[in-house]
């Protein structure tokens, strides 16, 4: 008879036994068996597990006795994270879980999302917590966390845990039932970066170079997007890269809401990879709500795309200083690299109707970049906007070109 698939359910049981005992029950009822470890450090846990909290602690380099010593919850914490990370890495190498679940507060969130960070992309996880309503982005990071909003806290099982805490277990139990190993493409794959506001451009060029037998994956330049991009970009075998928006870059430099860090790029550039460049959405912002963004960016133009998010103009001065920094950065490159730019606007929102038309901003960008790139480096200002198809047929044969060169 085949054996259940496992999953691991994390807890500081000193703090949420009693509500780690019903999700338990919930995935043996659902029909996952249950490895179980402990998070805690000061109380005793109510139910019995498979890992304690003292194996937690050895595993991080310390008794128990000594994590309660440090007298920081935070630096206590993390020895305690170390600990679980090796437990959990551990049992998956084995393929001993198929799955993880994790239950708490603040501190038991921090703890049940850095477990889950260090598995991998399409590995099940389901984090119930409080903080799920709020910011998740340092929870989630660059990974594929399922986040349920407790809604009360988890503090007993009452008429509102006892619904949230079943569901979140149905859903681990059902995707650790269903995981399953997909075959690895064959298909060559270009990396793509998007916003909304180049959407028609990205999705003109997927269905061309897909009919060239590509696979192709999108990135939203959010911030976590182009994260996750230069992740994958070290650990898949990527064929090039079309870098349509550097909202990201410009986001780093000024101050706004999509900020990826200062590497943003790099991984591209040193790694050799053909790649093409494109302004993309370098003519704006994207940030808060209107009234927060019109305090932290007076003087400017300003669009609400929504009541959460809000954008303002850039300057041609702004864009200038920018592409100067780009040109530098892509004297750098290890690999075959060209730049296209589209005269006509560099997104949506610079349209002829848009709300940040300026002709002057694409402009603006050629002039600057062609002071600092290296001499003969391909750049190509084209008459279109970002969206007409003309320029995306321009990015997809030049992006067959940078390819060709890499293989030579």
């Amino acid at each position: 008879m085949e054996s259940l698939p496992a999953v691991l359910l994390v807890a500081t049981m000193d703090t949420k036994g009693s509500e780690a005992a019903y999700v338990m029950e919930c995935l043996k009822e659902a029909g996952v068996a249950v490895i179980s470890l402990d998070g805690g450090i000061m109380g005793q846990s109510p139910i019995p597990t498979t890992i304690s909290r003292e194996d937690v602690a050895r595993a991080g380099g310390k008794t128990l006795d000594e994590v309660r010593a440090i007298g920081h919850e935070g630096k206590a914490l993390a020895v305690m994270i170390d600990g679980a990370k090796k437990h959990v890495m551990d049992l998956y190498g084995r393929q001993k879980i198929k799955g993880v679940f994790s239950l708490g507060g603040s501190m038991g969130t921090t703890l049940g999302t850095s477990i889950m960070r260090a598995l991998p992309i399409g590995f099940p996880k389901v984090m119930v917590s409080t903080m799920a309503s709020r910011d998740t982005h340092d929870f989630v990071g660059t990974k594929d966390i399922a986040m349920f909003n407790s809604v009360c806290d988890l503090a007993g099982i009452n008429r509102i845990t006892q619904k949230i805490l079943r569901n979140g277990a149905l859903a681990l139990a059902g995707m650790a039932r269903g995981l399953r190993d997909f075959p690895l493409s064959e298909k060559p794959l270009v990396m793509l970066s998007t916003l909304g506001t180049t959407e028609v451009c990205a999705q003109q060029i997927r269905k061309l170079l897909e009919n060239k037998g590509k696979e192709v994956m999108f990135f939203h330049t959010n911030g976590s997007g182009g994260k996750a991009m230069e992740e994958l970009i070290q650990s898949e075998d990527v064929e090039a890269v079309i870098d349509l928006s550097l909202h990201e870059l410009m986001a780093h430099r000024l101050g706004g809401g999509y900020d990826a860090g200062p590497a943003r790029g790099l991984g591209t550039l040193m790694k050799g990879i053909p790649a093409i460049l494109v302004p993309g959405n370098i003519d704006f912002l994207a940030t808060g709500p209107l009234e927060e963004t019109k305090r932290n960016f007076p003087g400017r133009i300003y669009h609400s795309h929504n009541a959460a998010i809000s954008a303002v103009n850039t300057s041609a001065e702004e864009v200038r200083d920018f592409a100067r920094f780009l040109g530098l950065r892509c004297g750098e490159a290890k690999g075959p690299l060209a730049i296209l730019v589209p005269m006509g606007g560099l997104s949506a929102f610079s349209s002829r109707v848009g709300p940040f038309y300026n002709e002057e901003v694409p402009k603006a960008f050629v002039e600057a970049i062609t002071e600092s790139l290296p001499n003969e480096f391909p750049l190509r200002a084209l008459p279109y906007h970002i969206n007409d198809r003309e320029f995306s047929e321009a990015v997809v044969a030049m992006t067959e070109a940078v390819i060709e060169l890499g293989r030579k």
